[in-house]
């Protein structure tokens, strides 16, 4: 599990990527709320308390755990320029022995959609699980509607490989997903033989 204990930061062209701080919070829940009815279609249904002050302590305490555990790689995306909060991207549920895989979830806030943040956050998640913390699988699951999440996995080498049927409740209700991997040295698809 190297790479898991040390400091996670991870730079782009335009953002670093860094596990969220106790601080974060202000920034963190304005972004949330603000963007509430853009992510709410996509995502489990907030609990009550969802942008307490509360629940995200919890939250930047279970990131602390999991990095250091290497069960997951919560991050949080700031635009270099100005330090602004993007969104976030986790690398979760890291299997080691011979799965040695890792899941991508994200999300943006509304005003930062559709600028390419979130291509720039997968890339570097991807790179840092493969390269860093030596995965050979990288997955990722949406909505089968969700054609701006679908065409994103695709654009950062992810491709499709079927459905799940129930796989997670979002919205309140228990929805289908379509799953999609990235594979270190991906020859699928590939013609030439040898």
């Amino acid at each position: 599990m190297l790479g898991m204990r040390k400091k996670v930061r991870l730079e782009t062209e335009r953002m670093y990527l860094r596990p969220p701080m106790h601080g974060d919070f202000r920034a963190w829940s304005s972004l949330r709320h603000d963007s509430r009815a853009f992510l709410s279609p996509w995502e489990p249904t907030w609990a009550a308390d969802h942008l307490a002050r509360k629940a995200f302590t919890n939250r930047v305490y279970w990131a602390q755990r999991s990095i250091t555990n290497g069960n997951d790689v919560p991050l949080f995306m700031f635009r270099r320029a100005d330090d602004v909060l993007l969104g976030a991207i986790t690398l979760s549920n890291i299997r080691r022995g011979p799965a040695q895989a890792g899941t991508t979830g994200y999300w943006i806030g509304q005003p930062y959609a559709r600028h390419g943040y979130m291509k720039e956050a997968i890339e570097a998640v991807v790179h840092y699980a493969f390269r860093t913390l030596d995965l050979s699988r990288i997955e990722a699951g949406c909505l089968p509607e969700n054609t701006a999440s679908r065409r994103l996995l695709e654009k950062c080498g992810y491709k499709y490989e079927g459905v799940a049927q129930s796989y997670l409740q979002i919205d309140g209700r228990w929805r289908n997903h379509v799953l999609y991997a990235n594979l270190r040295g991906d020859r699928r698809g590939k013609t030439d033989v040898g």
